[in-house]
């Protein structure tokens, strides 16, 4: 079925009705609340659904301050580094494909989607309030395959890669980014996203690897400091 600015809507042809039955991408401000409609509307028509991880998102959503660490603790406790990497991955393919759309489960997606909105937020947070930070100085040599699309410089003091990515984009950037990539995978559209999103996928994945590592190196300080003790 092809809605007005010809895009093909697939959920039409699975029988749903309302408002997301036609979508216009010109108009489309990817807010989390359309999102939201989108999946549970997936959702409704889902007859058999997986058991998906229903304790995350009332951390993230219940009103309760917490710090940019906190935030990063709650993410890696429900989501694994090169899982989320290869979930952000399918979905950005998806949404540059015109002819098919991602086959995870839409909750899934959308439970992801919350926390890495979170997560983002999290990396803001540290790099407003984080003046310094411990820089691994090790003289030994870094592996590529350790760095990933970090440089040295970023793996050494992964706070850079927060500060770089927020220096290039704000966090409403970000959030339509996340949003639009989410968008365009689970359907079928004629056009594709208007904006640069090679470039915010990047900063979005090295941030995965800053955060991971700067838990990390949380842990192994803790463990030093209570074995000098």
């Amino acid at each position: 079925m092809i809605g007005y600015n010809g895009v093909y809507n697939p959920l039409r042809s699975q029988g749903f009705h309302g408002n997301t039955d036609f979508i216009s991408i010109h108009h489309l401000s990817y807010s989390s609340a359309h999102i939201g409609r989108l999946v549970v509307s997936c959702i409704l028509k889902i007859q058999t659904m997986k058991k998906i991880k229903t304790d995350f998102a009332p951390r993230f959503r219940a009103g309760k301050k917490c710090s940019g660490l906190q935030l990063m603790e709650i993410f890696f406790q429900f989501n694994e580094l090169d899982a989320s990497k290869e979930l952000l991955s399918n979905i950005m393919n998806y949404a540059v494909k015109r002819n098919s759309w991602i086959h995870e489960d839409p909750a899934v997606i959308f439970e992801f989607y919350q926390s890495m909105r979170s997560l983002i937020r999290a990396g803001y947070l540290i790099m407003l309030k984080e003046r310094q930070w411990t820089v691994d100085t090790r003289p030994e040599k870094i592996s590529p395959w350790v760095l990933g699309l970090l440089s040295e410089k970023e793996y050494r003091n992964p706070l850079l890669v927060f500060k770089t990515a927020f220096r290039e984009y704000t966090l409403k950037e970000f959030d339509y980014f996340m949003s639009g990539i989410v968008y365009f995978s689970m359907g079928v559209y004629e056009n594709l996203p208007e904006r640069n999103i090679v470039m915010p996928y990047i900063h979005t994945v090295k941030m995965l690897d800053a955060a991971h590592l700067i838990l990390q190196r949380r842990r192994e300080k803790k463990m030093a400091d209570a074995t000098s003790g």
